[in-house]
């Protein structure tokens, strides 16, 4: 009774499996066709003749630079909001102070503002100054939204490590600093490696702010710049499928990289009872 519930457990995961996947192929797929093999033949059908120029053409068209953007972008901005919320974390849960609470208050209140509803203040904060239409204005708006949540994931886990292993490093010498990033940041690699990856997804996708704020192509990321390959008469469909392609790779390989340590992270920041 029990191997049955087993199989129809696995088959249950592989059709949801096949339905992940899907999606992904069928953009390979999509990605090596012409327009004309798009609109005028079967949408689900394998190309008849691989495009594989697609992918040149993106190349040709400027991608390398929206890549290179995507890359530096989100992993300063990432390493910067890990590192800060890490520092933040520890000194709310850590440390006693008066005002902790309040600011860990007034740190979850982020998670309360729309995206949209603070895009033209931020629009016109950062035009007063001049930081429209440049890449550090990016990376402060990453940091400032992931900021909340990124502090919600490390609290559980930061408020159930023992208090005498501070206590020990304390006694033998060492200062506050020195007890953070030797001692509390190794501990907290596996809920860390969670946040870097939700990080690295929302900032690599990131549409909005980018397309807002930036308008040079030597400072635009890869989101935004697939609009470059719309054209007014015309529309190179093939290559936008190859670019969307290449921008998905890097998270889906980081994913599967990861994963492992995603759901290990998870499980530490749980609170213990």
């Amino acid at each position: 009774m029990h191997r049955i519930g087993y199989i129809l457990l696995y088959i249950c995961l592989g059709i949801v499996g096949v339905f992940q996947i899907f999606p992904i192929i069928w953009l390979v797929s999509f990605s090596l066709k012409s327009n004309q093999e798009i609109f005028a033949g079967n949408p689900f059908a394998l190309p008849t003749d691989p495009k594989w120029e697609n992918y040149l053409k993106v190349f040709e068209g400027g991608i390398g630079t929206y890549f290179w953007n995507s890359i530096w972008i989100t992993v300063v901005a990432t390493i910067l909001t890990v590192l800060i919320a890490s520092m933040a974390t520890f000194a709310i849960t850590r440390m006693k102070w008066k005002l902790s609470s309040l600011v860990l208050g007034i740190i979850m209140v982020g998670l309360m503002i729309p995206i949209h509803s603070a895009l033209i203040p931020l629009y016109n904060m950062f035009l007063n100054v001049n930081l429209i239409d440049n890449p550090l204005s990016i990376v402060v708006t990453y940091m400032t939204y992931n900021l909340p949540i990124t502090v919600m994931i490390l609290l559980g886990f930061y408020t159930t490590l023992p208090r005498e292993i501070e206590e020990a490093a304390i006694i033998d010498g060492s200062s506050v600093h020195r007890l953070f990033f030797r001692i509390i940041l190794p501990l907290s690699a596996p809920i860390m490696s969670t946040t870097v990856i939700i990080n690295m997804i929302y900032n690599w996708n990131e549409f909005v702010f980018v397309n807002t704020f930036i308008s040079s192509d030597k400072f635009k990321t890869l989101t935004v710049g697939i609009q470059n390959f719309i054209g007014q008469y015309m529309t190179d469909w093939g290559a936008i499928g190859a670019t969307l392609v290449i921008s998905v790779l890097p998270i889906i390989i980081a994913f599967i990289f990861f994963s492992d340590k995603i759901m290990e992270g998870l499980s530490a920041s749980a609170v213990k009872g």
